[in-house]
C-alpha cells in the first residue's frame, strides 16, 4: 500500500501534495519511464518545466498511466525567454499541448531575471493571473524569488502567488525567505532537498538515520516535510524513487530536527545560482 501523503492548502483555494517527483535532468525515455514508475509507486505530484525539455515525455507518461488526471498534481514553469505576456501565453499553450492536459495545477515563473525585461515582473504576473481566470491554470506562483523580487507582486497583485519554489536543504535552510513566504501565505517548495546528495554523508544525518532506522535520504526529506516544505527530489532509479517515497513511517523528534537545523551553512551551503545573478536566457 502506498504511503499517504499529506496535502497542504494553497492560498488559491486548491491543495498540493506535500511530496512529489522532480523531473529535472530527466530526458527522453528516462523521463517517460521515471514519471510512469513514480505514478505506479504512488506519487501524485509531478514537477516539470519548459526549461527541462521533457514536457512531452511527462505528458505521455501521465496519459499512459491508469491514474486519473484529477488525482495528479502537475506543475510546470515559464521559461526565461518567455516573460513577455504574448510569448508567455503561447508557451503555456505549447506546454499544455505537450503535456496532453487541459490545465496545469500550478504554473510558476521559473526565475525573476531582475536584469531583464526592464526589471518589471508585473506584466508577466498579470499574464499569469489571466491564465487562472481563463482556466488554463489553477494556481500560480514563482520559483527562485527572493523577498525583494516578491514584494512588487504582493503590492499590486489581484491573485497572490501560492508557491515560491526555492533551493532549500539542511546545508542551505533559507530561513529568512521561509519566514517571508509564510507571512504572506505562500507555501515554500524545496528544490534540491538533498543538496544534490552532498548532505547524505554528513555524520549528523548518518547518526539520525541509524537512530530512526531509516535511510539518510529519508531523514533529510522527513526534515523538509516536518518544517512545512513541499519536497520533490529527483531520482533516476526505481529503487531510489521507492526509497524517497517511504518517508511516512517515522517522525523526527525535536532534538533530531534541531541537530539537522544546525547544519545550515547559510549562503556557503547554496548549490545553485543566486537569483540576483541568474541571467541565462
Amino acid at each position: 500500500m502506498a504511503p499517504i501523503i499529506q496535502h497542504l492548502p494553497l492560498i488559491s483555494g486548491h491543495t498540493i501534495p506535500q511530496f512529489g517527483f522532480g523531473t529535472y535532468k530527466l530526458v527522453g525515455e528516462d523521463s517517460f519511464r521515471g514519471v510512469l514508475d513514480a505514478l505506479e509507486l504512488g506519487y501524485r505530484h509531478i514537477d516539470t518545466a519548459q526549461m527541462y525539455g521533457n514536457e512531452a515525455e511527462v505528458g505521455r507518461a501521465i496519459a499512459d498511466s491508469p491514474v486519473a488526471r484529477e488525482e495528479i498534481f502537475v506543475t510546470s514553469k515559464l521559461n526565461n525567454p518567455n516573460h513577455e505576456p504574448d510569448v508567455a501565453r503561447a508557451s503555456l499553450e505549447r506546454s499544455l499541448e505537450e503535456l496532453q492536459l487541459d490545465y496545469l495545477d500550478l504554473f510558476l515563473i521559473h526565475w525573476p531575471l531582475p536584469m531583464h525585461y526592464g526589471g518589471d515582473i508585473m506584466p508577466t504576473w498579470r499574464a499569469m493571473e489571466t491564465f487562472v481566470r481563463e482556466g488554463m491554470v489553477r494556481s500560480i506562483g514563482v520559483s527562485n524569488f527572493e523577498a525583494h523580487h516578491l514584494q512588487p507582486i504582493l503590492n499590486s497583485c489581484e491573485i497572490p502567488p501560492s508557491i515560491n519554489q526555492i533551493e532549500s536543504h539542511p546545508y542551505f535552510a533559507n530561513r529568512e525567505l521561509h519566514r517571508f513566504n509564510a507571512r504572506h501565505g505562500i507555501i515554500t517548495e524545496a528544490w534540491a532537498p538533498l543538496a544534490r546528495g552532498a548532505v547524505l554523508s554528513d555524520p549528523v544525518i548518518v547518526d539520525i538515520a541509524r537512530e530512526v532506522g531509516a535511510q539518510e535520504s529519508q531523514v533529510v526529506l522527513r526534515w523538509a516535510i516536518q518544517r512545512g516544505d513541499v519536497a520533490f527530489p529527483k531520482a533516476s532509479s526505481h529503487e531510489r524513487r521507492a526509497e524517497n517515497f517511504a518517508i511516512t513511517g517515522f517522525e523526527l523528534d525535536a532534538d533530531q530536527m534541531r541537530r539537522i537545523d544546525e547544519l545550515d551553512r547559510g549562503e556557503e551551503g547554496r548549490t545553485g545560482p543566486r537569483p540576483d545573478e541568474m541571467d541565462r536566457m
